[in-house]
């Protein structure tokens, strides 16, 4: 079983309460706070559709801009001896290490 769900490009988690015997969630990596619940799967995935739809509308009724899951943007904290080898692996690629990064996760996620 997963426990995240995606929709519009928004991710929302997945978990079950066994005390109140339902599943619930919430729309991650955005600072808003939408959630859903439901009893069953089918309820929960059609639940969590609304969540989004219903964020995207009060936003847009709102007059701002809904916030973007994915904003292509992330700090990473890493050892500085670390730091300093992928810096020297980029250079002898004569690519920035942003995208000495970008392609070494990409390739790793493609594993």
């Amino acid at each position: 079983m997963s426990n995240i769900i995606e929709y519009k490009n928004y991710i929302g988690s997945v978990e079950y309460s066994n005390e109140d015997k339902c599943f619930f969630g919430k729309l991650e990596m955005i600072d808003d706070l939408v959630t859903f619940e439901a009893t069953n799967v089918e309820e929960l995935e059609s639940n969590f559709k609304q969540s989004v739809d219903d964020y995207i509308n009060t936003c847009a009724e709102l007059e701002r801009a809904p916030q973007k899951a994915y904003k292509g943007v992330f700090n990473v904290r890493i050892d500085p001896d670390l730091h300093r080898k992928i810096y020297k692996k980029a250079l002898k690629e004569r690519i920035s290490l942003n995208a000495f990064i970008g392609k070494t996760l990409s390739e790793r996620v493609a594993e």
